[in-house]
C-alpha cells in the first residue's frame, strides 16, 4: 500500500507565484542560471542555484553556495513571498502546453515507499548528483523540488480532482516559455481522507522524472532519522514532496541520439551495416518516426527512415525499448558507443527541441543523428515492475513542473 500524505506547504503568495515558479535546477547551466535570476530576481532559481550569489570565483559546490541557498528561502519565507498553509492539504497541479492538459496531485510520498519498492525506480542515479541535492535539501531544511512521480488512474481521485478543478483557483499563470500552470487546493477533510484511502490499495507508484532528486529526498530523510534515534515516522522528513500524475494523464516525448564520428567507417560501409538491422528508405522530409520500430536518422544534409528487420528485436521487456535496439544493433558495434552514460562520443537531445535541431547538430559537425519514437508509459510500467533499468535518456517528460511553488519543509 502506498502513503500519500497530505501537508501543509509554503507556498508564494498568489500575486508573485509566477514570478517565483522555475524550471527545474538542472534545467540550466552556470551561465543561464545567472542571465535567468537577473531577468527574474524573484525566481526560485536564486534558491535552487544559489551559485548565482556569486562570482565565478565560487565552486559550484561550495559549502558558502549551500548555505546560501537556506539564507535565501529563509528570507523569502521571512519577508512573506512565501506563506505557510493553515492545516494540511492537498494540491491540485495543472500545466497546460500547445494546448495539452496534464493534472497531478500535489501531496508527500513516504521515504520507506521508495526503500521497500512500491514507488518504483526505471533509471540508475550518479552519486554526485545525489550528494549536491543531499547538500541543498539539509542546507534549506525543506525540499523545494516537487519528483515527478504516476500511477494506473483511480476513478475516486479522478472524481475529486475533477469537482474541484470547477471552482476557484489558488493560482493561474503563464510562464514565459507559454505552459500555463493552474493551482488548486483540496482542503475538505472528506476529500482529503478519501484520497489517502484511495491510495493505500496501490500496491505500485512510478517515478517518471527526477530519480536524483528522489534519491536525495530520501537520503535526506535517512540521514535525519539518524540525528533522531527516537523518530516515530510521522516526522516531515519521512516523507518527500511529490506531484502524482495519472498514467492516461501523460506523454512523454523522445529522447533524440547524435553520434560525433562514424567511428572509422565511411559513409557506405555505415549504411551497409545499418542495412543489416533496418530497412533503409531515403526521405525528402525530415523523419519524425510515427511507429514503434521506426527510427529517423540524418547524415550529410540527408534524411532516412530506418525500420527494423524482422528477427532483430528480442522478446524482453528492456531489449525490445527502441532505443535498446538502437543501442545494442548500431550504437555499440558499429559506432563503438559502449556505455552511452559516460562516452563523450554521443550526446541527446530532448524531443521538446525539434527536429531542427538534430540538422543544425550534424550541419555543424557531427556525423549522425537519430530521431527515435518514443517509449511509451507502459513500457515505462513494465520494467520497472519487472525491477528493471532502462537505458540511460529513454524518456522525455513535458511539460516540466516548475519548482518553488511547494515548499516542503522537513526541519
Amino acid at each position: 500500500m502506498a502513503t500519500i500524505r497530505s501537508f501543509r506547504a509554503y507556498r508564494p503568495r498568489p500575486d508573485v507565484a509566477g514570478r517565483v515558479a522555475a524550471l527545474p535546477y538542472d534545467v540550466y547551466n552556470r551561465q543561464e542560471a545567472e542571465i535567468e535570476v537577473k531577468r527574474e530576481p524573484l525566481s526560485f532559481l536564486k534558491v535552487d542555484r544559489a551559485e548565482t550569489s556569486f562570482g565565478p570565483d565560487v565552486d559550484t559546490y561550495a559549502p558558502c553556495v549551500y548555505d546560501k541557498a537556506g539564507q535565501l528561502l529563509q528570507g523569502m519565507i521571512d519577508d512573506g513571498t512565501y506563506i505557510m498553509e493553515r492545516r494540511p492539504v492537498y494540491y491540485i497541479y495543472e500545466l497546460i502546453m500547445d494546448g495539452r492538459h496534464q493534472t497531478g496531485l500535489v501531496a508527500c510520498s513516504s521515504i520507506d515507499d521508495y526503500m521497500n519498492g512500491v514507488i518504483k525506480k526505471h533509471e540508475n542515479t550518479r552519486e554526485d548528483k545525489e550528494i549536491d541535492r543531499i547538500k541543498h535539501v539539509e542546507a534549506c531544511g525543506a525540499q523545494t523540488g516537487p519528483i515527478f512521480l504516476a500511477y494506473r488512474a483511480i476513478d475516486k481521485v479522478d472524481e475529486i480532482i475533477d469537482r474541484v478543478k470547477k471552482g476557484d483557483k489558488l493560482y493561474g499563470f503563464t510562464s514565459p516559455d507559454g505552459i500555463t500552470h493552474n493551482v488548486w487546493i483540496i482542503d475538505g477533510q472528506e476529500d482529503i481522507d478519501t484520497i489517502r484511502a484511495a491510495f493505500e490499495g496501490v500496491d505500485d507508484i512510478y517515478i517518471a522524472d527526477g530519480h536524483h532528486r528522489a534519491a536525495s529526498a530520501v537520503k535526506a530523510g535517512i540521514h535525519m532519522r539518524e540525528k533522531n534515534p527516537g523518530y516515530t515516522g510521522d516526522e516531515e522528513f519521512n516523507y518527500f514532496l511529490s506531484v502524482l500524475f495519472p498514467h492516461d494523464q501523460l506523454m512523454i516525448m523522445p529522447y533524440n541520439r547524435v553520434v560525433k564520428d562514424l567511428n572509422g567507417h565511411d559513409k557506405q560501409e555505415f549504411m551497409d551495416e545499418v542495412s543489416k538491422i533496418f530497412d533503409v528508405t531515403a526521405s525528402d522530409v525530415p523523419v519524425e518516426p510515427q511507429v514503434k520500430g521506426q527510427v529517423g536518422m540524418y547524415m550529410d544534409g540527408s534524411w532516412y527512415r530506418l525500420d527494423v528487420r524482422e528477427g532483430i528485436v528480442p522478446d524482453d521487456v528492456v531489449g525490445r525499448l527502441d532505443v535498446s535496439v538502437l543501442q545494442d544493433n548500431v550504437l555499440a558495434p558499429i559506432l563503438g558507443i559502449q556505455d552511452p552514460r559516460t562516452d563523450q562520443r554521443i550526446m541527446f537531445v530532448g524531443g521538446i527541441r525539434g527536429l531542427a535541431e538534430l540538422e543544425r547538430l550534424v550541419d555543424g559537425g557531427m556525423a549522425v543523428a537519430f530521431s527515435m519514437y518514443p517509449t511509451s508509459i507502459t513500457e515505462l510500467f513494465d520494467i520497472a515492475d519487472a525491477g528493471l533499468l532502462m537505458p540511460p535518456k529513454s524518456t522525455w517528460f513535458e511539460p516540466k513542473l516548475r519548482s518553488g511553488i511547494f515548499i516542503h519543509k522537513i526541519d
